[in-house]
């Protein structure tokens, strides 16, 4: 197994293990290897130095290996955005009421989402309504 650091066209820098060098040479032909960050298939080779464990080489690792994380959980949430846009009415400011009319069985139940102030989620919470709270990340096809 051989790790390269590789770098996209939007000068991303990440690592990824591959078999050997001319297993990275197939797969990034075929556009199998892409950015963790912006998905991008345009990925090269960064230049590398050798591998000599430093403190300053783990702080490195470190920084990488977070970078890579936040930008799997953005690809999630972002994901988790466009399932409850295409599955769920959305009912913008009206949410807290539209989620009471629901769970009193005033209105027929659907999959809802919309927005909700602090107080209106707490008071929500207290009278046994159930809802989620999702971070709304930006879309990231903009």
């Amino acid at each position: 197994m051989i790790v390269f650091d590789l770098i996209c066209d939007s000068e991303h820098t990440f690592e990824a293990w591959f078999k050997d060098s001319k297993t990275f040479d197939r797969q990034r032909r075929k556009g199998e290897v892409a950015c963790p960050v912006c998905d991008s298939t345009k990925v090269e080779k960064a230049l590398m130095a050798p591998n000599i464990t430093t403190a300053q080489a783990k702080d490195r690792a470190a920084s990488t290996q977070k970078t890579v994380m936040a930008a799997q959980m953005l690809q999630m949430l972002s994901e988790a955005r466009k399932a409850v846009e295409e599955n769920c009415d959305y009912v913008g400011p009206n949410f807290a009421e539209e989620a009471r009319k629901i769970h009193h069985g005033e209105v027929d139940k659907r999959d809802i989402y919309g927005e909700a102030t602090k107080e209106e989620a707490e008071e929500l919470q207290e009278e046994g309504v159930e809802f989620g709270l999702l971070p709304w990340v930006p879309r990231m096809d903009n």
